[in-house]
């Protein structure tokens, strides 16, 4: 039996390790502690009043904000002598979230990627891929993100979570799902020959309640901070009663649950079983949405890989069918604004060149309805709101984290400057500048 005093050692560390559900502020990887400084630029966006501060200032000590406001009255709070950082004639904003990334996947081209995927990579090569595109996109000024599934990467993401909140790698705050729960055979991947066992499978396959119970406790206790589930893939999967244990589990346990869902009868389920966001939703019918409003279901449309097929492929979506399902796509965000659902920004990134453009889904966001102004909410306030950190990001704010970005040209007029980030602050961290530094060139 273990003695007194090693029982207390071993309590320690394990108390040291785990993650508190709260957001650790950790940035770049030097180790070096934030310290007492003000950004000044020529705007600042308070993205719940929906307008500009002229002539503004955030005054930060360490990881979190003090004052927000217009400079003469911000740097009259701070004490004398504080450093100040001028960022001339940009437009600072939040630092942006994104409510569906995969950081885990980045899949080659081809028929069967996913296949070859989980084949030829060995998890600990798939924990380096997600370092380096967790880096790309705190790049692009996304400093919080809700990973939605390793994609057969298993507890990968977790460990990622985890060494950015230790400095190790440079990356945004995470939420993570882990691995994701499927029914059995209805998840990736799809072309492995029957008699081959043990390959691995992109999700966590159950089937029956008590099979989803104990896949939910699983993930839980390797780190989960939300549980991600398959309502459906070409036709509803799992059932209303499985995901409703789901949910008793998750919630419980203080974790939300996300549900990709497609389908309108999938769409259905979820919401029923009282899942707390659908993935997608793209073929939502009127009544789907409006039982979304009434339960208070966040939609994640992620737009911008249909967009990108689009650009890539156009001859790809000239048939009926595939025109149909475009056409309903758009129909389901125009309907989900004109109905009050909540709407929060996602990009589903899946390759080494989608990640670190995030920001392509606020357009296509916008492309659909929604207004830039309502975009850049979708990614600020209502992305705290679903992850569970309202009082700690999404707003320039007192008390929130010091997770500032800075754009050149107007964001509320032409979102795509959110494509070409030029300063990122994370927990009062400078992790990109690229304002000064021309600046300093460019006399």
């Amino acid at each position: 039996m273990m003695s007194p005093p090693l029982r207390g050692v071993l309590a320690a560390t394990v108390a040291a390790l785990l993650c508190s559900a709260a957001p650790r502020a950790q940035g770049a990887s030097s180790g070096d502690s934030a310290g007492v400084l003000i950004v000044r630029a020529a705007r600042i966006l308070d993205v719940r009043a929906g307008k500009y501060i002229e002539a503004g200032a955030v005054y930060i000590e360490g990881e979190r904000i003090q004052a927000v406001g217009r400079a003469a009255d911000v740097e009259s709070r701070a004490p004398p002598r504080t450093a100040v950082l001028d960022l001339g004639d940009a437009v600072l904003l939040p630092g942006l979230i994104d409510c569906h990334t995969h950081m885990m996947a980045r899949m080659p081209d081809g028929e069967f990627a996913y296949e070859i995927n989980l084949l030829t990579k060995s998890q600990a090569y798939r924990a380096l891929e997600g370092a380096a595109n967790a880096r790309q996109t705190l790049a692009a000024g996304f400093t919080t993100v809700r990973d939605v599934e390793s994609e057969g990467a298993g507890y990968a993401d977790a460990a990622l979570r985890d060494a950015i909140n230790d400095g190790l790698v440079e990356g945004p705050r995470m939420r993570v799902a882990t691995r994701g729960i499927a029914a059995v055979g209805e998840y990736y991947p799809f072309h492995v020959a029957a008699d081959i066992v043990g390959f691995p499978t992109g999700a966590q396959m159950i089937s029956g309640t008590e099979e989803a119970r104990r896949a939910v406790r699983e993930q839980i206790g390797h780190g989960a901070d939300l549980i991600k589930v398959y309502a459906d893939w070409t036709h509803p999967t799992l059932t209303v009663e499985e995901m409703r244990v789901v949910v008793e589990e998750a919630h419980k346990a203080g974790r939300k649950v996300a549900a990709h869902a497609t389908t309108a009868e999938g769409i259905r389920n979820a919401v029923m079983a009282g899942v707390d966001s659908i993935e997608h939703g793209h073929r939502a019918s009127r009544e789907d949405l409006v039982l979304m409003r009434s339960k208070g279901v966040y939609l994640v449309p992620t737009l911008s890989g249909l967009d990108a097929g689009l650009a890539k492929n156009p001859a790809r979506y000239q048939s009926p069918r595939a025109k149909a399902f475009v056409e309903s796509v758009r129909q389901t965000l125009t309907m989900a604004k004109a109905l009050g659902v909540k709407i929060a920004d996602g990009s589903d990134p899946d390759s080494a060149e989608a990640h670190g453009r995030n920001a392509q889904e606020l357009e296509s966001m916008a492309r659909r309805g929604l207004t830039p102004l309502e975009a850049i909410r979708a990614a600020t306030l209502a992305a705290a709101d679903l992850i569970g950190w309202p009082d700690d990001v999404g707003a320039l704010e007192t008390g929130k984290f010091a997770d500032l970005i800075a754009v050149r040209g107007d964001p509320l007029v032409d979102l795509g400057v959110l494509e070409q980030v030029a300063f990122v602050m994370k927990g009062g961290r400078i992790i990109k500048d690229t304002l000064t530094e021309s600046r300093a060139t460019n006399p």
